[in-house]
């Protein structure tokens, strides 16, 4: 048997992965996999890769690798060009360890000698930005993981954790490490446990973790200073572990298209009683558990 945990979705919140690493001291963990997005959002990214380097931990990108990686190249989507925290990354970052994510997999395919393989994808095959979460179609999850051999696929992205079956195939997601979206003020990851048969989860684990470094951190960096709105609103994240950029960027889209970002439109988003409206049904009074189907 080989005995595996797996993390997602750190975004650069070093406490929060200092409690995991804690918490796993009393599992007989074989080798530990992170499934993406192992920077932005929090402000402690450089150290966050340092400790995935340092340990030889299995890491692949994210999404938000692509918005470091490509962000005011030719690569970049016309839009990212409003987007102000990459260049305030790349700055924390350095040279060096962005190369070390430029060369980071897409996809990793997990083959131990005593164990069946497992595909470990961010989000979907080929697309760091889809999700499978509990409301994902079956036949739309059938499309996505057509013709991957592995029965046994690890994602992220959605910052939910999830066992789910849709057919031959057993999915996992540890939610997320960094960024809680659920409600619940904790680090989320899994333990699997894997044989010739397949693999089964072991445990889900929900870590309590201090914020105040991260709040202390983004004082010093003058994130707000540098990052404006979104700033903001990524801190509220931390703040109500509920998804904020998401539905402020949708309800400005319904209600003031034209506008560019303000405090004064923050503020009124802050303000809205039916914010539930603008989030995607995924993340909708999530009950904080793991999600299994």
């Amino acid at each position: 048997m080989t005995r595996l945990a797996v993390l997602s979705d750190i975004h650069g919140n070093l406490p929060a992965l200092q409690a995991v690493m804690q918490d796993m001291e009393q599992f007989d963990v074989d080798h530990v996999v992170v499934a993406g997005d192992s920077i932005n959002w929090g402000p402690f990214s450089r150290q966050v890769m340092d400790i995935i380097s340092d340990r030889r931990w299995a890491v692949l990108r994210g999404n938000n690798e692509y918005y470091l990686l490509d962000y005011s190249t030719a690569r970049a989507p016309k839009h990212w060009a409003a987007f102000t925290m990459p260049a305030f990354i790349h700055a924390q970052l350095g040279h060096e360890c962005l190369n070390l994510i430029a060369s980071l997999p897409d996809t990793l395919v997990l083959r131990f000698r005593d164990a069946a393989p497992i595909r470990v994808v961010h989000g979907i095959p080929d697309n760091p930005w889809v999700a499978i979460n509990p409301c994902s179609a079956a036949n739309a999850v059938r499309k996505w993981l057509g013709g991957i051999p592995e029965t046994s696929i690890i994602g992220g992205h959605s910052h939910i954790a999830m066992e789910r079956h849709v057919d031959c195939w057993h999915l996992f997601n540890p939610g997320s490490v960094g960024v809680p979206l659920d409600g619940d003020f904790s680090a989320s990851y899994i333990i699997l446990d894997g044989n010739h048969a397949g693999w089964e989860l072991s445990a889900h684990r929900r870590v309590p973790f201090d914020y105040a470094p991260l709040y202390a951190e983004f004082e010093v960096q003058q994130f707000v200073e540098h990052c404006g709105v979104t700033a903001h609103l990524v801190i509220e994240e931390f703040r109500t572990a509920r998804l904020q950029v998401h539905p402020y960027n949708r309800w400005k889209q319904a209600n003031h298209p034209n506008q560019p970002d303000s405090l004064d439109l923050l503020a009124a988003f802050l303000q809205l009683d039916e914010v539930e409206g603008y989030m995607p049904p995924a993340y909708r009074r999530l009950d904080r558990r793991l999600c299994r189907g």
